[in-house]
Order: structure tokens, then sequence, then C-alpha cells
């Protein structure tokens, strides 16, 4: 079982240490219980990009939502809403940027997704920049 400051800290710490990352703002947490916690963080990243992760957690299982946006137009999306049951993946799936939903490699695991994430975020950038 981690905790909300744990897992809060860890991504946290990932994402300001990103080179991508100019600043990270804790928007929301919530805990309901010591292994039952919510929380959302958003970073700023060059040219008007800016970053959110959403992570609902407890004991059995996680839920999130990692999306990239420009202004408020969404980008690129991962999450685990249980839709798209024919993916391979399900129920993790990856909305890119033309509004197509693919199979996604993230496994729930924040701390190990969001390297996965800002490695996708990186690429994409670079190709549209």
């Amino acid at each position: 079982m981690t905790t909300l400051p744990a897992m809060l800290g860890a991504l946290t710490a990932i994402l300001q240490s990103h080179p991508l990352c100019e600043q990270t703002t804790i928007l929301e947490t919530r805990e309901f219980s010591p292994g039952q916690f919510y929380f959302k963080v958003r970073a700023e990243f060059p040219q008007g990009h800016r970053f959110q992760a959403r992570v609902y957690s407890n004991a059995s299982h996680v839920d999130y939502a990692y999306q990239l946006f420009k202004e408020d137009r969404p980008l690129l999306r991962w999450d685990n809403k249980e839709e798209f049951r024919s993916l391979k993946t399900y129920p993790h799936h990856h909305h890119d940027d033309q509004g197509n939903v693919l199979s996604s490699p993230l496994k729930g695991e924040p701390q190990a997704d969001i390297a996965l994430v800002l490695r996708e975020i990186e690429k994409f950038l670079a190709e549209t920049n």
C-alpha cells in the first residue's frame, strides 16, 4: 500500500526533474483514508504546453489520466477508464492528437508509467515543433 504523500511526492519529483518541466502545481488532493486518495498535478512545459496527472488510488487499484494540453486544447491522453474493451491492453489506452484510441503500454503504476508518458511527450513535441 502506498500513501498520498509518497505517491504525490514521487510524481512531483519526477516531473520537477524532467528537462521539459518549467513549473509544477498541485491543484487538488483528497485523502479518504490512509490507503485511499486522489490528486491532480499540473506541469508547465515549453511553448504553452501543459501536462496534467490525475491519480486515484485505493488498496485494490489505481485510476489515472495523464494529459498534454496546448492552451485549453487536449493533445494527448493516457488513461485507464474502463472503455474500449476491444483493445489488447484494456483498460489501458492512449488518445492521440488525431482522435484515435490506441493500445497503451502503461500498467497503472504511476511512478513507472510517468517516465513512459514523458518520453512519448518529448517525441511528440520534437515532431510537432
